[in-house]
C-alpha cells in the first residue's frame, strides 16, 4: 500500500471558557483526512498493531464503548484517524503527567474535514502535544521509522512545555484547593501570578505569598538580623549573633558568643551559603567566604544543636511540618567523593533540579558548604575516602521528612507568635530542636529563620511520611469558612445569550445593578462599562474584554452579552454565572466557518449559556420558542420564562408548577409567581416606554426578569426603567 498523504491541520482554535465541548478549556482543531478518509483504521495494514506497540497504554482508553478497551475494539472494528489522533494526543499528556480525560472528535457537513477537540490547561502545551502526536500518528499509519525512543523524546518535550508554562506545585496546589471549593482562577502572568475569584471578590497569590502578605513583614523577613532582635524582645528563643564585614570580625564574633557557631548570609534562602557547628578560626574564616557569595553581609551566631525542621505558619497557625536530616556517604576505597554523592545520593528519585523535587541534588563541586565540610573532614570533593568511613557531604536544606503530627504544642505557641511579630500572614519558620515533640525551652531549641513565600513542596510530597493539604489550608485562609458562609469568590455575574438587540438588554440590566448600589461592569458590542463610565468604544463581546472586568478589583457586579461567535471562538468569559439569559436562537448565517448553516443548530451553541448557570441562581428563557423552551432540563437552578404572549403554553405549564414567569397584560407587565400575579411597579405603560427608548418588549421583559433574578426590589426596577437612557457616556479613562 502507497504512504498516505499527510493529515492536514486546517485551524487550531484555543477555547479558553466554557464552550459548546465541555466547561473547560479545550483545543479545537479542523482537519482534513484527505485520501485517508477512504481508509478507516481496519483497512490500514498493519496499522493497529503498530500504534498499540508505540503507546500500548491505549488499552485503558474505554472510549464510547464505556469499558477498558473500548479503543482498541473501535480501531479493531474501524474508526476514522481524526479519532484516533485525538486518542494519540490525550495519551501523550497522560503520559507527560498531564493526565486528560476528555476529548471528541466529530464530522462535519464537509467531506473528509473533522473538528477534534481536547482537554487543554496550557494552549502551548496543547499545541505541543497535538504536533507529537500528529508525527507519532503519520509514522504508524505509513510504517515509518518510529520506536520506543521517539515516543519517549515526544513525551520528554511535552514535559519541558508542561515546565515551561503551567504553574509550579506550589501554586497548583492551592489553585486545585480553590477548584474544589468551586472558586474561579484567572493566571494574570505566565508564571505564578494568579487571582482567585472574581472583581471585588478576588484575592491574589504568587506561589505562597498573598495579597494579604505585608510588604513590611517580608522586608523585616528578609534581614535576618532584625528579626531575631524582634523575635527576642517577644520572648521568642533565637540564638544571639552578630553582623560581620571581614573574616576577622567573623573570628571575634565567633569568640565573643562561644563556639561552636554558624556562619551565614544575612538575607539568603533556602540553606545557601551556611556553615554548621564550626569549631576553629580557619573554619570561620572560610565559612565566611563562602557565606558572603550568597549574601549582602554575613552574620555570625550561636549554634543550636539538634535537627532542622521548617513550620509552615498558615493565618496565624501551623498546618504543616517537615524534618531536615544530614546527607552522609559511606566510602568503598575507590569511589571519589562526588562519585559517591551521585552513587548514593543524587540517584535518589527524590532529588532533582526544580520545585517537582522534594530534594534538591547536591553539587560537590560548587557548593561553597559542602566543600568547607569536607576540608573540616580532611577531604576534598574528587578525594577517595577509605571503604566503610563515614562522610558528612551536607548538614542541612535536607528537610522532607514530615513530623506535623509531632508538634508539641507549646512549640506550635512559640511557631505562630514568631509569625505575627514578622507580620507574616504565611510563614516558613525554621526551627533547631533536638526533638520537636518537647517544648524548646526544655533541650536549648530555638528559631533560627522566620522566612516570607516559603516553599510548599516538602509538605506536598514530603520525602517521608504523609503529605498535608496546605493548599486546602493557604485557600481556607483567604476565603475563611464560617458556620453560615463558605465564601466562593464570585460576584453576581449575567451572561445574555442571543443573535441581535442583546446590547440593549445587557444594558439595562447593568442599569438597574448599578441604581441597586454595585459598582458595575458590563461587556456588549456598544463597548466596556464601567459603572455606566465607556472606557473602550469597540466591539467587546469577546474573551479578552470579559476578563478585563473579571480582574478589575472595583467591580462588584458584571454584565455580558454573549453572541454564538464568542462561544464557539473564545469560549465564555466566566467559569459560572448568577443569572444567564437566552433571547432566541437566530445568527447561523454569519457561522458559516464554523460548519453552522440553520438556526436548529444554534442550540447547541447557546445552550453553554445555560449549562454554567450556577444552582443557586437562574436562567431567564424566552418561552416564545420551544426550542429555547427545552433549554430548562439544562440548568442546574432556577427558571423563568418571558414572553411578549401572555398565552404562551410554556409560561401557563411553568406557572401551574409554582414557577416564575413574566408577561404583558394591559400594556404593563405582570410578574407571575405561581398562581400569584401582580404589576412591575413603578413603570409606566409599556407603549409609551417603548416609543421613548426605542426598545423592544423583549428586550424589556428579558432584562426585568434578569434584574427580578437578581433579587433587585420591584420598585427599583419599575424605576429603573423609566430613568433609562439609551445613549452611552463618552468614553473616559479606566482607571
Amino acid at each position: 500500500m502507497s504512504p498516505q498523504d499527510d493529515i492536514k491541520l486546517l485551524r487550531i482554535n484555543y477555547l479558553r471558557g466554557p464552550n459548546i465541548w465541555t466547561y473547560r478549556p479545550v483545543l479545537e482543531v479542523w482537519l482534513d483526512l484527505g485520501s485517508l478518509e477512504d481508509f478507516p483504521s481496519n483497512l490500514l495494514p498493519g496499522f493497529n498493531d503498530r500504534l498499540v506497540a508505540l503507546l500500548p497504554a491505549l488499552l485503558e482508553h474505554q472510549c464510547g464503548v464505556g469499558e477498558r478497551g473500548g479503543f482498541i475494539q473501535r480501531l479493531q472494528e474501524g474508526t476514522w484517524s481524526g479519532h484516533v489522533l485525538e486518542h494519540v494526543v490525550i495519551e501523550l499528556l497522560n503520559l507527560s503527567d498531564m493526565p486528560t480525560g476528555f476529548g471528541q472528535t466529530r464530522s462535519t457537513s464537509q467531506r473528509g474535514v473533522y473538528r477534534m477537540v481536547f482537554r487543554a490547561r496550557d494552549e502551548q502545551v496543547a499545541r505541543t502535544a497535538l504536533a507529537e502526536g500528529h508525527r507519532l500518528l503519520m509514522a504508524a499509519i505509513n510504517g515509518t521509522p518510529y520506536g520506543p525512543a521517539d515516543v519517549q523524546a515526544s513525551v520528554d518535550k511535552i514535559r519541558a512545555k508542561v515546565d515551561d508554562c503551567y504553574l509550579g506545585p506550589s501554586t497548583a496546589s492551592i489553585v486545585v484547593a480553590a477548584t474544589d471549593r468551586r472558586i474561579p482562577h484567572i493566571r494574570l502572568n505566565d508564571g505564578n501570578l494568579v487571582q482567585l475569584g472574581y472583581g471585588a471578590s478576588q484575592r491574589r497569590i504568587w506561589t505562597a505569598e498573598t495579597d494579604l502578605t505585608s510588604a513590611i513583614a517580608e522586608g523585616i523577613a528578609h534581614d535576618k538580623d532584625l528579626t531575631k532582635s524582634l523575635l527576642a524582645t517577644c520572648g521568642v528563643p533565637v540564638p544571639e549573633g552578630q553582623i560581620v564585614s571581614t573574616a576577622e570580625e567573623a573570628w571575634e564574633a565567633a569568640e565573643d558568643i562561644g563556639l561552636p557557631v554558624v556562619v551565614k548570609p544575612s538575607d539568603g534562602n533556602h540553606g545557601r551559603g551556611v556553615s554548621l557547628d564550626l569549631k576553629t578560626q580557619t573554619e570561620v574564616e572560610g565559612a565566611f567566604e563562602v557565606a558572603a557569595r550568597h549574601g549582602s553581609e554575613v552574620m555570625v551566631e550561636r549554634f543550636v544543636r539538634g535537627n532542622e525542621h521548617r513550620l509552615l505558619v498558615v493565618g496565624g497557625r501551623v498546618v504543616a511540618a517537615a524534618r531536615g536530616e544530614a546527607a552522609w556517604v559511606t566510602g568503598d576505597g575507590a569511589s571519589t567523593v562526588s562519585q559517591l554523592v551521585d552513587a548514593q545520593l543524587n540517584i535518589d528519585p527524590r532529588r532533582g533540579v526544580g520545585e517537582d523535587f522534594p530534594l534538591g541534588r547536591i553539587n560537590t563541586a560548587s557548593d561553597g558548604a559542602i566543600i568547607l565540610d569536607l576540608q573540616r573532614q580532611g577531604l576534598s570533593p574528587e578525594a577517595i575516602p577509605a571503604a566503610g568511613r563515614e562522610v558528612l557531604i551536607q548538614r542541612n536544606g535536607n528537610v522532607s521528612i514530615d513530623c506535623t503530627d509531632q508538634v508539641h504544642p507549646d512549640v506550635d505557641h512559640i511557631v505562630s507568635l514568631a509569625a505575627r511579630v514578622v507580620g507574616l500572614d504565611i510563614a516558613g519558620v525554621d526551627v533547631v530542636a533536638q526533638d520537636i515533640s518537647r517544648p524548646l525551652h526544655e533541650q536549648g531549641g530555638a528559631i533560627v529563620e522566620v522566612n516570607a513565600g516559603p516553599g510548599l513542596l516538602m509538605h506536598l510530597k514530603p520525602a517521608e511520611g504523609a503529605p498535608r493539604p496546605v493548599g486546602r489550608a493557604i485557600c481556607d485562609h483567604l476565603f475563611p469558612v464560617t458556620e453560615s458562609d463558605e465564601p466562593d469568590g464570585r460576584i453576581p455575574i449575567v451572561g445574555i445569550a442571543g443573535s441581535s438587540g442583546n446590547q440593549r438588554v445587557a444594558r439595562l440590566v447593568a442599569w438597574l445593578l448599578h441604581l441597586s448600589g454595585r459598582h458595575t461592569g458590563l461587556a456588549c458590542r456598544d463597548g466596556l462599562f464601567l459603572d455606566q463610565r465607556c472606557v473602550d468604544a469597540t466591539d467587546c463581546t469577546s474573551w479578552e474584554a470579559g476578563q478585563r472586568l473579571l480582574i478589575n478589583r472595583a467591580v462588584q457586579a458584571a454584565v455580558f452579552e454573549n453572541g454564538a461567535d464568542t462561544i464557539l471562538r473564545t469560549g465564555l468569559p466566566y467559569d459560572k454565572c448568577q443569572v444567564g439569559v437566552v433571547t432566541d436562537l437566530g445568527g447561523a448565517k454569519s457561522l458559516a466557518e464554523f460548519d453552522i448553516t440553520e438556526d436548529d443548530q444554534m442550540f447547541k451553541v447557546m445552550r453553554s449559556q445555560i449549562d454554567v448557570v450556577l444552582p443557586s441562581g437562574a436562567a431567564v428563557l424566552n418561552a416564545g420558542d420551544a426550542r429555547i423552551v427545552e433549554m430548562e432540563e439544562l440548568c442546574d437552578g432556577e427558571v423563568i420564562f418571558y414572553s411578549t404572549d401572555p398565552k404562551a403554553p410554556a409560561i401557563a405549564a411553568h406557572c401551574a408548577k409554582g414557577g416564575r414567569a413574566l408577561y404583558p397584560r394591559q400594556d404593563q407587565v405582570v410578574l407571575a409567581t405561581g398562581t400569584s400575579e401582580a404589576f412591575l411597579p413603578g413603570l409606566g405603560k409599556l407603549a409609551a416606554w417603548r416609543e421613548r427608548r426605542g426598545l423592544s418588549e423583549g428586550a424589556l421583559l428579558a432584562a426585568v426578569g434578569a434584574a427580578w433574578a437578581l433579587d433587585i426590589p420591584l420598585n427599583l426596577i419599575g424605576a429603573g426603567m423609566e430613568a433609562f437612557e439609551t445613549t452611552p457616556k463618552n468614553t473616559g479613562s479606566a482607571e
